[in-house]
């Protein structure tokens, strides 16, 4: 009986002692939260370089916050890295500027960015004439 009582105790601690840590953690959440909803967050803008890890900074009244953020090393400088795009496939080739174009529509527009609805890109055109005669050698056996 002794036993039982004394697991008994035991096990009462151990509760009290789990939720006490509990408790302390949501009160810590709530000290580094905020209840601001208007946050706004400027551009992330990487430790060096112009790519990879870096930060944004936010405001918000009289709050300010910086979290952490990446820009990855593909991304379209000209549009901004929280501005993403669904591209169309590229327009074929201009004889008279050597270079192929394609637009993109705003998809989703990252941490309030100021995006542009429509863009446009371009790029050379391909030097290299592709043959397909190559790609239909291999497609079956006569």
């Amino acid at each position: 009986m002794q036993v039982r009582s004394l697991f008994l105790l035991l096990a009462l601690i151990l509760v009290a002692a789990t939720t006490e840590a509990g408790k302390n953690k949501k009160e810590k959440a709530k000290k580094d939260g905020s209840k601001c909803e208007d946050w706004r967050w400027g551009p992330c803008v990487p430790n060096s370089k112009d790519c990879g890890l870096g930060y944004r900074e936010g405001t918000c009244k009289d709050e300010s916050k910086k979290l952490k953020c990446k820009i990855p090393c593909n991304w379209k400088k000209q549009f901004g890295a929280d501005c993403k795009y669904k591209f169309e496939s590229w327009g074929g080739c201009s004889a008279q500027t050597g270079l192929k174009t394609r637009s993109g529509i705003l998809k989703k527009a990252l941490y309030n960015a100021q995006c542009e609805e429509t863009v446009h890109v371009t790029k050379p055109c391909s030097s290299k004439i592709k043959s397909k005669s190559k790609a239909k050698k291999g497609k079956g056996k006569d």
